[in-house]
């Protein structure tokens, strides 16, 4: 079956759910983990639960579907799944919960076999190529009274036209591609997630155009790495029909300007080794291309990035970083960082800090190293110790919080544009929005601003926000 026909066939079953759950008060609740690209899938599977007639709620408890979709990046988030599937058994026992599991962790074998063995009350494991399948494998488990196990070990093909609920009325996120080719010694994404999958540039296009069409003000644009969007079609001579000239990011990243009605337009991630020529032209005469760019470091010495096989040395970032600064007015930074990773020396882990200080990242992702069955890294000697990868993250946590208080600084006083996103989630009387350098800013103002791009002058900064009032352009 073709992905048209199979997503037909899936809005039959949709339908099927719908008319069983006819005037029932049904509704669901979705734990979602990860990153960027699983809130999307979440906003898809919202988005088809909805068409079956579930209405969302946000505790688990109180559900009477759960879809856990999860992320097997770290280890903390096997813990936090297995303790949420704790609390449920009891309230399943009592009211009959549907308890699904999905996402990046169902692809690792020896976490479904724990599942099956430790969590027998589970209904329906599914993995990442088997998402557009929700509605036939909820129908089973409904009509059957069956445990449903959908899971392919294949990479999975990319599915147009699934229902989908945006958490969000003026941002939304759009992907691109699915997969990773690139195979990172720390990083179970290409086992999980496939090989790398790039969209039809008209499905995404158009998808952009409809969001613009209903007030979507800003757009990130997803995959774990974007910047080799349609590589392996170029590379491999692969034919396929082009839309508005779009054969690479770049271009894409071009045509998306264009579109009336968006404001900003976001991505991640790129992989530094792809980050050509024209990509940065692209960013710099794109005026709705923000000018803050996420570039995964990951390590600044150059023999952990080749253990890590990033394919690139602590010179060749940083001499990237040089050329994006002389290319791109106001360009601004943030990068992922591990600390700890197999073999990492204090002198390797001096290098990781000494890059931090050349580069004055806008924001830091900061992870401690953590061990991925089936990965090379899982397998290398010289594992750092806990208590070292704790003390190497508390100094470069300690350096990048000094980074941030100085560069907030130099905010105050300047005027800046922010999209108003909504009140602010810890002060109902303030209004709170985002810079293009995705810095949070708050100010006092009145609902009518909400969704609209105002220019604000920056008064004080707070650590982990600014604080500003609005003028006049």
């Amino acid at each position: 079956m073709n992905p048209k026909q199979e997503i037909e066939n899936q809005k039959q079953f949709i339908q099927k759910v719908k008319e069983i759950n006819q005037g029932k008060n049904k509704t669901y609740a979705i734990f979602t983990m990860g990153c960027q690209l699983n809130e999307n899938d979440s906003e898809k599977m919202s988005g088809m639960l909805e068409e079956m007639g579930y209405d969302k709620v946000e505790d688990l408890k109180e559900a009477d579907v759960v879809v856990f979709n999860t992320c097997c990046v770290r280890e903390n988030a096997e813990d936090k799944l297995f303790g949420k599937l704790g609390e449920l058994k009891k309230i399943k026992e009592e009211k009959g919960t549907i308890i699904a599991i999905g996402g990046c962790m169902m692809q690792e074998k020896h976490i479904t076999d724990k599942i099956k063995e430790s969590y027998p009350f589970v209904d329906l494991l599914f993995g990442t190529h088997t998402l557009h399948k929700i509605p036939q494998d909820l129908y089973e488990v409904i009509v059957q009274k069956q445990k449903q196990e959908d899971i392919m070990d294949i990479d999975g093909k990319v599915y147009e036209g699934l229902p989908i609920k945006r958490e969000s009325e003026l941002k939304a996120s759009v992907t691109i591609m699915n997969g990773c080719n690139n195979f990172c010694s720390y990083c179970i994404v290409p086992y999980v997630r496939g090989r790398e999958r790039s969209r039809h540039p008209k499905d995404i296009i158009q998808e952009v155009e409809a969001l613009a069409k209903k007030g979507y003000k800003e757009i990130t644009l997803l995959g774990q790495n974007v910047n080799s969007y349609l590589r392996e079609e170029r590379e491999k001579h692969i034919p396929f029909e082009t839309y508005q000239n779009v054969n690479s990011f770049a271009t894409l990243l071009r045509a998306i300007n264009k579109i009336d009605g968006i404001e900003r337009i976001r991505f991640v991630s790129p992989h530094p080794k792809d980050f050509t020529e024209d990509v940065i032209e692209a960013i710099r005469e794109c005026d709705k291309v923000c000018k803050l760019i996420h570039l995964p470091l990951q390590a600044g010495s150059t023999s952990v990035l080749k253990q890590m096989n990033r394919k690139y040395t602590k010179e060749q970032y940083l001499e990237l970083v040089e050329k994006m600064k002389a290319t791109i007015p106001h360009l601004t930074l943030s990068t992922d960082i591990i600390v700890g990773f197999p073999g990492e020396t204090e002198e390797d882990f001096e290098e990781t800090l000494d890059v931090v200080k050349k580069v004055g990242y806008e924001q830091v992702y900061m992870f401690i190293y953590s061990r991925r069955v089936g990965t090379p890294g899982d397998k290398m000697e010289h594992q750092i110790p806990e208590e070292i990868k704790h003390e190497r993250f508390n100094r470069l946590k300690e350096l990048v919080e000094r980074n941030i208080y100085e560069t907030n600084e130099t905010y105050i006083g300047t005027k800046q544009r922010i999209l108003v996103e909504g009140k602010s989630k810890t002060n109902a009387q303030m209004l709170t929005g985002r810079t293009d350098s995705n810095k949070v800013v708050v100010l006092e103002g009145n609902d009518e601003w909400i969704g609209q791009m105002l220019t604000v002058e920056i008064t004080s900064q707070h650590m982990w926000y600014l604080k500003g009032e609005k003028v006049e352009k």
